[in-house]
């Protein structure tokens, strides 16, 4: 049964009529034009105290020239008026005549089906000798038989599309204007707005957060950090419908989206598609072939579009991708948002504060006992709000997560997370504060078999997950580490604080108590193009008073960026004497051959470097990122709003191999939609170039982005940055 039948069978008998749950769909919307006043038929006429014709409505002009730029709503591409709750906007009525003070009419404000007063999904602004609405409206205007009128929603008011009549009083009742799709309106979330749980102190913040439509999602691991340029593209044509036809499919109450929690928790479980039929399908195999490799994607429109266009989830995506869209989403609904990274992120810890890393006897590691994961990176998105359901110091940015990873009541989703009550270890408190503290915070614990099978842990990391956390700068493109906002430093007072609140709310911690060791090993490799030789070196430190003889192995292997293993290249044993209170450094090269038949699509390699020597064990673990070529963007032409200019995408492969059918993709939200080449071949030193036309929509500082991807390679690419003119 479907969920429409499914509502229409079952709400008699719990409800006078169904919940509300359409915004954008209204199929009965019967509002009448003539409504009589409550008493009185509509053939019951009661005489007139006024020779002056009954009072009706010409015109009604929403004045968008003068409500976007007031409300920062220019940018978006669409034909009705946008603006933001808890500001004034202005509307122009023209009646049939001069309106005299015996003459009353009101503006109403309808959303979703069964709109009611009640519900405030319908909102009566009167004028003239009545009052008592919840929006404020007054006149600021008259001019003959026009008058200007402000209207003031309240900060909390349901966000959405609405519906405006203008209604004035006639013999026996009101006669409204009819049905004007071209009157309709779009409130949105107002970080402006100090009374608006979503308020955002400065102004250069709210441009970063809500306003700008591009930016980089920074990915590869801490000691090599690489980033990925990610259009959000929030204003383009048909996203904002999207992103409300999102909580239509979730059914998701008219009612409820005022609230900016429910709405953030409602998107988080619809951007994936885990167990509602939502936009994204994840995807971390290798095989992409029944859609879109996530590595293809230069943003979030084609996505929402397509999903849009189709109904049906949209193939493929992994967490950057999930994160990009979710940030759309929320920028689009006017949420404070931002994008996220957590390097060496802890997964499949269930819930408590260890990673276990197993190890065989001879010291290789056991990939098949090993089920806890350590991501090279993550990326989930904060947003920023007043939690009202909180202490007052837990508000500020909150963690929310898109990708799919546990339930969170009964759906795939996470958030939003106080990133204050992660930090203090308070986890007693809504949502999910459990499982990004232990994301951050987990333990990492070396075991190993001993001949009995049975596991005994033989080393602690307890800074190797949570390394590093960036995001975006506001006003650049530079790295904010905002590592500091979640945790305090290693061991201090109040770390130890911090996790000891943790364990008192249920985070399981491992307390073995293990003796310093007297060895250790540090790895270290040069950076390196995907498909060249690697120089790796392991440096083995003996702090001890007498020698050691240390049996050790490297294990190489090509992995997934979640850090499971795709696929095992070098498996070597060797032996290394250290002398008491030295270092020996043992070179090894990894050449291009051993790893390259393995690699598939994939750029990261892990080493792994284990050893013992009588009682004592040493283990270091190296992520290392190949890094690929650029792409180069040259743009011509006047940079100004309405002129054509020329962009030209051009790629030298400096490899050595080939790239078959790659794909060139560009994308520029308010320069250019979506455009692409295929490609059949590019052979080693061969050149491709392509030329496109755009007409630039926006001004200010804009950029546009292309990106190369093909079955052997991923993460090429390059952009421009230009300034254009009104």
């Amino acid at each position: 049964m479907s969920r429409a039948t499914s509502e229409s069978t079952t709400y008699r008998g719990r409800y006078n009529n169904p919940v509300p749950k359409s915004n954008l769909t209204i199929e009965d919307d019967n509002f009448p034009e003539f409504e009589p006043f409550e008493g009185v038929g509509s053939s019951e006429a009661t005489p007139r105290t006024s020779s002056e014709p009954s009072l009706s409505v010409q015109k009604v002009d929403m004045c968008q020239a003068v409500n976007e730029p007031n409300h920062y709503t220019s940018a978006y591409d669409m034909d009705n008026l946008l603006v933001r709750r808890g500001w004034e906007f202005v509307i122009r009525i023209t009646f049939s005549r001069v309106r005299t003070e015996e003459d009353d009419f009101q503006l109403e404000f309808l959303i979703g089906s069964n709109p009611a007063v009640t519900k405030n999904s319908k909102v009566i602004v009167p004028f003239g000798s009545r009052v008592g609405s919840t929006w404020l409206g007054q006149i600021l205007e008259t001019q003959g038989e026009s008058l200007l009128v402000g209207i003031t929603p309240t900060p909390d008011a349901i966000m959405g599309k609405y519906r405006i009549y203008v209604a004035t009083k006639v013999n026996g009742g009101l006669q409204r204007t009819s049905r004007d799709i071209s009157t309709d309106m779009y409130l949105l979330f107002n970080a402006w707005c100090p009374e608006d749980t979503v308020f955002v102190p400065g102004e250069n913040e709210r441009r970063e957060y809500v306003l700008n439509d591009h930016g980089v999602i920074f990915q590869g691991n801490v000691g090599s950090v690489s980033h990925r340029n990610w259009m959000y593209g929030q204003f383009e044509k048909g996203i904002l419908d999207t992103c409300i036809s999102i909580l239509d499919a979730s059914l998701m109450p008219i009612t409820d989206r005022g609230n900016v929690i429910k709405v953030i928790r409602k998107g988080s479980a619809m951007v994936n598609s885990q167990d509602d039929q939502g936009v994204l399908v994840g995807n971390w195999s290798e095989d992409f072939s029944m859609g879109m490799s996530p590595t293809s994607w230069t943003g979030s429109t084609k996505i929402l579009q397509q999903y849009a266009k189709s109904g049906v989830p949209v193939c493929f995506a992994q967490c950057w991708v999930f994160a990009g869209v979710f940030n759309t989403f929320l920028r689009c609904l006017g949420i404070p948002a931002r994008v996220i990274t957590n390097f060496s992120s802890a997964h499949d810890n269930t819930g408590n504060l260890i990673i276990d890393l197993i190890f065989n006897p001879d010291g290789t590691p056991d990939q098949d006992s090993t089920t806890d994961s350590i991501w090279n990176y993550h990326c989930w998105n904060e947003v920023y709000m007043v939690r009202q359901d909180l202490p007052p110091s837990l508000g500020g940015w909150q963690v929310v997560d898109a990708t799919p990873q546990e339930t969170s009541d009964g759906h795939f989703r996470c958030g939003p997370a106080s990133v204050a009550a992660i930090k203090k270890g308070l986890l007693c408190h809504p949502f999910d504060c459990g499982f990004v503290f232990a994301e951050v915070n987990s333990d990492v614990i070396f075991k190993k078999r001993d001949e009995f099978g049975a596991l005994v842990p033989y080393r602690i990391e307890k800074n190797h997950v949570g390394q590093a956390l960036y995001t975006k700068a506001v006003g650049s493109y530079a790295t904010n580490d905002i590592t500091h906002t979640y945790k305090y430093p290693q061991d201090t007072a109040e770390d130890k604080l911090t996790m000891s609140r943790a364990e008192e709310y249920g985070c399981a911690r491992d307390h073995s108590d293990l003796s310093e060791s007297e060895l250790s090993v540090i790895i270290s490799v040069d950076q390196a193009m995907v498909g060249q030789d690697l120089k790796l070196v392991m440096d083995f430190h003996n702090l001890g008073e007498v020698p050691r003889n240390i049996n050790a192995h490297l294990s190489g292997s090509v992995v997934f960026y979640t850090g499971i293993q795709a696929s095992q290249f070098k498996d070597e044993s060797f032996g290394v004497l250290v002398p008491a209170q030295q270092t020996v450094r043992v070179p090894m090269d990894i050449a291009h051959q051993e790893y390259m038949p393995y690699r598939g699509h994939q750029l990261s390699l892990h080493f792994v470097v284990t050893g013992q020597a009588d009682d004592q064990s040493v283990n270091a673990i190296k992520v290392v990122d190949l890094m690929t070529p650029k792409i180069n963007l040259s743009v011509s032409g006047l940079p100004q709003v309405g002129q054509q200019m020329f962009v030209t995408v051009s790629f030298t492969n400096a490899l050595n191999f080939s790239l078959v059918k790659p794909n060139l993709i560009m994308d520029g939200p308010g320069l250019t939609g979506i455009r692409s080449r295929l490609f059949n071949v590019i052979e080693p030193e061969a050149s491709v170039s392509w030329t496109e036309m755009f007409v630039p929509r926006f001004s200010g500082q804009r950029r546009i982005f292309a990106l190369l991807d093909c079955l052997s390679l991923n993460q090429v690419w390059g952009l421009a940055d230009i300034v254009i003119a009104d």
